[in-house]
């Protein structure tokens, strides 16, 4: 099965461009990324807090059947355009990948179809590996599918 969503990780580098394009109008692409209870049914993470603005915090986890924290993320926004971009620190607690920077950047691409571009920079060459060991690329890919399929609904 192809991967709809693009990870280019250049050798030697300490980032990654992850693309995807959505059969989504751009409002409802940026909607899924921006509103907590759109972000709760496609990440399937719990929204603790989400501040939508410039200089806003987040803070999104995952607890297991037992009540254990298997996920626990937050951050800044340090950029917020309207159905155009996102600047934000992402930091996953409890694990040694450290903080990186993500710029998210949507496109129009027609009435009824949009993109996501995601520029991810790690603090090292060495962390941006570690993190590309894991199944990462399934991960983003199952997760976008399951937004587009969501979001579907509300066209």
């Amino acid at each position: 099965m192809e991967l709809k969503t693009k990870i280019h990780a250049e050798d030697g580098r300490h980032d990654i461009v992850i693309t995807r394009e959505f059969d989504l109008p751009l409002e409802l692409l940026f909607r899924a990324f921006t509103e907590p209870e759109l972000i709760e049914q496609w990440m399937g993470n719990k929204v603790l807090q989400f501040e939508a603005k410039k200089y806003g915090a987040w803070h999104f986890e995952n607890r297991d059947d037992k009540g254990n924290v298997v996920f626990d993320a937050d951050g800044v926004i340090h950029e917020f355009i309207p159905n155009r971009k996102i600047t934000r620190t992402f930091e996953m607690r409890h694990t040694p990948f450290g903080v990186q920077l993500e710029v998210s950047d949507f496109y129009q691409l027609t009435e009824d179809k949009s993109q996501v571009k995601l520029h991810v920079i790690y603090e090292t060459v060495e962390q941006r590996d570690e993190v590309l060991k894991l199944p990462f690329k399934q991960g983003i890919n199952w997760a976008h599918n399951r937004l587009e399929e969501f979001m579907s609904k509300f066209k």
